[in-house]
């Protein structure tokens, strides 16, 4: 007697599986052919005992539940190399990030969470709660300092809201706050290679926490606010250090 077929996912339908087909009918799922290409180039392949192979068939199994028990999800970058690799185009980012926001808003992780509320309360956009004020005062000290001790520089700029500029510049909201000289590396070489750039004093942060939480509200606010500052400045290119 021959034996029955295995069938995979059963009865059991996948919420989020439905979902992902309804964003990108191209990204089925059910074309993931397990060679585990995604999971070779993962940065969080074997945190929490998981890799994308491994996720992507739970959804394909219907296993929400144990989805969104498991901290997996926040372990991804979105860098989205998966993508790249994957011979079937499957977009793996668009599942974790659906998966994200169909966790209560309180129970995401609190670290990005709180980021991402400290962002939307100043103008800066800022995840460390930095002042347009404080920004200014730290670029010109730091710019001051490094004008003195090395000669070699001493025609380095910082701009801040300079009209018409090339490149609107963006910079890591930590980095003012705790470690201002990882800011210089970057005007210096913008200085040699004699770039057209600025700083906003507003919206000048290059991360976005609200995107990794699954605000998407928020996301928007910010990546709108980051284009009309680009824009009231008339500078021609957004420049995304993060």
């Amino acid at each position: 007697m021959a034996e029955a077929a295995i069938k995979l996912g059963g009865k059991k339908k996948s919420i989020f599986m439905d979902k992902v087909k309804e964003i990108l009918p191209q990204g089925n799922l059910s074309l993931c052919l397990t060679c585990g290409l995604c999971s070779s180039g993962c940065p969080a392949t074997g945190l929490e005992s998981m890799d994308p192979r491994k996720f992507l068939r739970m959804v394909a199994l219907g296993m929400d539940d144990e989805i969104l028990a498991s901290d997996w999800p926040w372990c991804c970058t979105m860098c989205q190399r998966c993508v790249r690799v994957c011979p079937m185009q499957i977009d793996i980012p668009q599942l974790i990030f659906n998966i994200r926001k169909a966790r209560p808003r309180e129970d995401r992780p609190k670290g990005i969470r709180d980021s991402c509320d400290a962002a939307m309360k100043t103008e800066t956009l800022s995840a460390m709660g930095t002042s347009v004020e404080d920004f200014i005062f730290v670029v010109e000290d730091v710019l001051e300092e490094y004008q003195e001790s090395q000669p070699e520089f001493a025609d380095m700029q910082a701009p801040i809201d300079k009209k018409g500029a090339e490149f609107f510049l963006n910079q890591n909201s930590r980095e003012p706050v705790t470690e201002p000289d990882e800011m210089v590396p970057l005007w210096k070489i913008l200085h040699l290679a004699g770039a057209d750039w600025t700083y906003g004093s507003k919206a000048w942060t290059g991360e976005n926490y609200c995107l990794f939480i699954a605000d998407t509200d928020n996301w928007e606010k910010i990546t709108r606010a980051q284009a009309a500052m680009t824009t009231e400045l008339g500078c021609k290119t957004y420049l995304n250090t993060e």
